[in-house]
């Protein structure tokens, strides 16, 4: 019997052949040839420009692997994680990394959250018996990561308040609440398109009774089995070495708030300066956790860097080829036409043509769908149109992004139901977004 083709490959032929026969109509051939080579040129920049963070991230969640504190976080929410994944033992490497990847999400940390994804990606594909072919908990992972958990949009909220909005942050609650109903979309929507997948559930069965659970280049997971006996604790001068650096950066926070010198919730400044603060704190903690358990940060950190610059040269294909489809669509008018024919059925939700562009484009171009937002707010920041598009940035995702870099990561070519499950939690968020902030504009 014949496999089907998977979506992703239905999808990415169509848009390139039906941008090409637009732009046969639109006269934009000469538009849509520059965005082949373009879009090729961007998505290997995008990647090269990958390969240091994913390096440095990579190995850092490589030395709170060596701590123990990727089997400690775990263990700590495996009872929900345990129904979402049944497929992936509690202990295993992955289960900790998806929930580190949340985490980062959550937080609004992308520079952190995308080789953390990818780290949980590389784990996951150690209990795939079947190479190339995404796994049920594969799939369910990149639809939670396509409806974008966040609980901090820094980003949008940033763009609110260097154009003057009257209250930056007011699109907190109805992102919330719109990426919460996306999440739950994306959740049913995955676990309704999966089907039965034996084979999976046999390895799964079969690393359980094992008693182990494999790493990512086939030995086994350092943090669950012989890390411990490497570990070499700090000695009493090193410990207090970094608490008193510990003091003292607290004493520099206190200093800077007694005299005023941290921008408050009211001004421009405070978003991008959240982050700022938040980046670092993050590095720091993770670093320090495995210096007092005892790994070697350094080494540590160089080692699992080696795994990150490996997955970023890997992902380009994937990437070109996903760039080029978009950048052709876009260009040739495809788009715009698409957006024609949706509007007066999404007219009758309430949601203007201006933020079906947004709503359109984000599953394609996070780039594009922010650049777009950020015009809209800064010609109008505190109007309605202002606070939908900001609501739909903060609570969707770059559906088609994510499955390449992800995917590819890991070599996937059979993506079975991940792209509709990930569509189905963008088109969730998009709606929810109108009607929150129809009741509370």
């Amino acid at each position: 019997m014949s496999k089907k083709s998977s979506a992703i490959n239905i999808i990415w032929l169509s848009m390139v052949l039906i941008a090409t026969a637009t732009a046969a109509y639109t006269g934009r051939m000469e538009h849509v040839t520059r965005a082949i080579f373009s879009s090729a040129k961007s998505a290997v920049t995008l990647a090269i420009g990958m390969v240091g963070p994913m390096a440095l991230w990579f190995g850092a969640m490589k030395v709170v692997e060596a701590g123990g504190l990727m089997r400690i976080v775990a263990r700590a929410i495996s009872p929900v994680m345990k129904h979402l994944f049944p497929d992936v033992p509690t202990d295993h490497p992955a289960m900790s990394a998806i929930i580190m990847n949340m985490a980062a999400n959550a937080l609004g940390l992308t520079n952190a959250a995308t080789p953390m994804g990818l780290k949980a990606m590389k784990e996951l594909d150690t209990l795939n018996p079947e190479k190339g072919t995404a796994t049920n908990a594969m799939c369910l992972f990149l639809a939670i990561n396509t409806s974008n958990v966040a609980l901090l949009p820094l980003g949008v909220i940033t763009i609110r308040a260097v154009a003057g909005a009257t209250n930056p942050a007011a699109i907190l609650l109805p992102s919330f609440i719109a990426t919460a109903c996306s999440t739950m979309v994306a959740i049913i929507a995955a676990k309704l398109l999966q089907g039965r997948d034996p084979i999976t559930k046999a390895a799964t069965q079969k690393a359980d009774n094992s008693g182990t659970s494999k790493s990512s280049d086939g030995t086994l997971d350092k943090s669950i089995n012989t890390v411990f006996d490497e570990l070499i604790p700090p000695g009493t001068i090193g410990k207090w070495f970094v608490i008193l650096l510990i003091g003292l950066f607290l004493g520099g926070v206190a200093t800077r708030l007694s005299q005023g010198n941290l921008p408050s919730p009211l001004e421009p400044q405070f978003y991008n300066s959240l982050s700022n603060w938040l980046m670092p704190m993050l590095l720091c903690f993770l670093l320090l956790f495995g210096f007092f358990k005892g790994a070697k940060v350094y080494e540590t950190l160089t080692e699992g860097g080696k795994e990150g610059f490996n997955i970023a040269i890997r992902i380009i294909p994937f990437m070109v080829a996903i760039f080029v489809a978009i950048g052709m669509f876009r260009e040739s008018g495809a788009l715009e036409i698409f957006i024609k024919i949706l509007n007066p059925i999404t007219s009758l939700i309430g949601m203007p043509a201006e933020a079906l562009q947004v709503a359109l484009l984000r599953p394609l171009s996070g780039s594009g769908s922010f650049g777009i937002m950020a015009e809209i707010v800064n010609k109008e920041p505190d109007s309605f149109l202002s606070f939908l598009v900001s609501t739909m940035q903060g609570s969707t995702e770059t559906t088609f992004y994510v499955l390449a870099v992800y995917f590819g990561s890991v070599s996937i070519k059979s993506t079975r139901h991940a792209l509709p499950a990930g569509l189905c939690a963008d088109a969730a968020g998009a709606i929810a977004a109108v009607f929150i902030c129809r009741l509370m504009f």
